[in-house]
């Protein structure tokens, strides 16, 4: 009797792809030609973005979504970065507001007007500086408002608080380029896929890695991406093999030694950039130059992946645009919308997946409650260790269908089988404590220890980026240099210093210093202390001139302010660990006028950035104070009104 052949029922088996007419489409549209492996687009129920080709600098263009046809190229763009865009996402919670990464190693965030652009946007709404080299890739967070996340080729991821605009973690864990990020459901873990072959799962809060993978010897030097398969706890890779055959593989985070599994594709060379639907469990997969999109759907039981179908046109694309599942049509059963860019034609056309049904009523089958635009988490909740799922709402009206509960976040289990809390992060409102004018008082605030008062002589921007959670280590500073780290700066022509952190790159962690030199967690407190003090440095420098001055038989004065200190300028950045055998000043090799020079200039930027900072609070608190004052405007009106009644 032959065996019976069964075939695995699905709903999405017939999913198809629909793509509408001309007048429909966006065409006149100069796409970048970048080779960049992102989208280059974004979308949302409001305003489509791409990135354009241009003469200098770089910039992308944000029409409203409803200007389809034939678009006039004099139409205003988003144009303040001073190298290439290469990558740009829109808020999930603000379909205003989109974020955009470049070549000039920067990070701008936009604010579209509600009806458009109607001039070339050139003014944002926040800059933030903090990578080396250029910046590859950006994600919002999925639950908590104004949190950012982007990877630079530093090798480096930086967590933004949008909000403040200031830096929450560094996470340098990476040894070589990061190809990719993906955000679990609740944000509390995000996957990176790098170009040394590991796959890892790191806890943002915590900048350190959950989860790691062993170096996969059967990948191949392309680059290859993963993304977070909902709230499964897996991770879902497309790669390319050592033999140039391009692979998906499904990972556990429970055993991140080997894939559950894996399954060829094809063996083209172009990358596949996976795209999942985490309410109908449907991974896309499109490769940049491919003509086609495949559709995989997921499971919770082996073989975790099954191959549903593949929609194919005979124009390849540049990059997909997806547009969120609020975004959708239910009416012709759209599950899954595309805004395919062409490689070869300036146009850019939409793709509906669409499940076939009968009647165009809501099928509940179909759409399950899907992400809402109101966030579960503010910025501070979040980043104090708050954990929260996403706020769902129905397709069919809108109308808010969970309330999801509020955890702490976990603490993470090292190989020396020690737990590492989560570090405490105080924003800018928290440090920034008012004192009367003319106070010099250094009795400590309540709650505050008699130790740590220093700490009010420095700016509220640098109390911040003391207290990150950088896999950076320190060198605790004695009366000596150390040699195993990098000195401070010398004193610039005017008798200024720069405050630099101290590196220790051959320096391994451990649990039982946290990293730093001393043995115990008073050193680090007694670092801080210390570092920070201008009387310190003062002794420092006077002590160090007077070293290099007998050395060269000469005599060198350090020049001080009116009160017979050292005037400190701190700069808000990361500098790259040099090598220690070299250090920048100390030893045979004083500094000579091209090092003063460039310290002078170092000086100047510090100075500009300060004052582009100042100016964009002030802009901030001029916009508050118009929203107060029309606030108050109705209530004036209402009390004139009894006034004018009671008489």
């Amino acid at each position: 009797m032959p065996m019976a052949f069964k075939i695995r029922s699905s709903k999405f088996r017939h999913i198809y792809g629909s793509i509408p007419k001309k007048d429909l489409c966006y065409e006149n549209i100069k796409i970048t030609r970048n080779t960049h492996d992102s989208n280059f687009c974004a979308v949302n129920p409001k305003f489509l973005a791409v990135v354009t080709e241009t003469g200098g600098g770089g910039s992308f263009l944000c029409i409203p979504l409803r200007s389809s046809g034939r678009v006039d190229p004099k139409t205003p763009h988003v144009c303040g970065h001073a190298g290439v865009v290469l990558d740009i996402k829109f808020n999930p919670f603000n379909d205003n507001i989109i974020a955009s990464s470049s070549e000039d190693c920067t990070v701008k965030v936009w604010s579209i007007p509600e009806d458009g652009l109607k001039t070339n946007l050139s003014e944002w709404i926040v800059d933030l500086h903090g990578h080396k080299r250029r910046v590859g890739y950006i994600e919002w967070h999925p639950t908590a408002e104004n949190i950012l996340l982007s990877a630079g080729f530093d090798y480096k991821c930086v967590l933004w608080n949008v909000e403040q605009a200031e830096p929450v973690n560094v996470i340098s864990c990476h040894d070589n380029t990061v190809f990719s990020m993906s955000w679990n459901q609740d944000g509390s873990l995000f996957s990176t896929s790098c170009k040394d072959k590991k796959l890892r799962v790191i806890d943002p809060r915590m900048a350190r890695v959950a989860a790691e993978s062993p170096v996969q010897d059967n990948l191949g030097s392309r680059a290859w991406k993963s993304v977070f398969l909902g709230d499964t706890g897996r991770v879902f890779t497309s790669f390319h093999s050592r033999f140039c055959d391009r692979e998906i593989a499904v990972w556990d985070l429970k055993n991140m030694s080997a894939p559950m599994r894996t399954e060829g594709i094809d063996n083209s060379s172009s990358i596949l950039l996976p795209y999942y639907d985490q309410d109908t469990k449907i991974m896309y997969l499109a490769g940049k130059g491919d003509s086609n999109i495949r559709y995989f759907e997921i499971d919770d039981e082996s073989p975790y992946t099954h191959y549903l179908n593949s929609f194919i046109t005979s124009d390849p694309q540049r990059g997909l645009g997806v547009m969120p599942k609020r975004g959708c049509n239910t009416e012709r059963c759209e599950v899954m919308r595309f805004y395919k860019l062409h490689a070869s034609k300036n146009l850019i056309e939409p793709l509906s997946m669409i499940v076939p049904r009968k009647s165009s009523v809501f099928h509940e089958d179909i759409y399950p409650p899907t992400a809402s635009q109101i966030p579960s988490l503010s910025a501070d909740e979040w980043i104090s260790g708050q954990t929260r799922g996403q706020i769902l709402m129905s397709m069919l009206d809108g109308h808010v269908t969970n309330s999801p509960k509020v955890s702490s976040a976990k603490a993470v289990q090292n190989k020396d089988s020690s737990l590492s809390q989560a570090p405490t992060i105080t924003t800018y409102k928290a440090v920034n404590r008012p004192r009367p004018e003319g106070s010099v008082s250094t009795q400590p605030y309540a709650g505050e220890t008699t130790a740590n008062t220093n700490h009010r002589n420095i700016p509220a921007s640098l109390r911040n980026i003391k207290q990150l959670s950088t896999n950076e280590e320190f060198v605790s500073i004695k009366d000596e240099p150390q040699s195993n780290g990098i000195p401070l700066e010398p004193p610039s022509p005017s008798g200024q210093s720069t405050v630099k952190k101290v590196w220790s790159p051959a320096s391994p962690k451990s649990p039982a210093t946290n990293g730093f030199a001393g043995g115990d967690s008073d050193s680090y407190t007694r670092h801080q202390n210390a570092a920070f003090s201008p009387g310190f440095f003062q002794a420092y420098l006077i002590k160090r001139d007077h070293q290099m001055s007998t050395s060269r038989g000469c005599h060198r004065n350090t020049q001080c302010n009116q009160n017979g200190h050292s005037v400190t300028h701190v700069k808000k950045v990361w500098s790259v660990p040099q090598s220690p055998a070299t250090p920048h000043w100390l030893g045979e090799s004083p500094p000579n006028e091209a090092e003063l020079r460039k310290a002078y200039f170092k000086q100047l930027e510090e100075i500009s950035s300060l004052k582009e900072q100042i100016s964009l609070k002030d802009k901030r608190i001029r916009q508050l104070e118009e929203e107060i004052s029309v606030l108050k405007l109705p209530i004036a009106r209402e009390i004139n009104v009894q006034d004018q009644s009671e008489c």
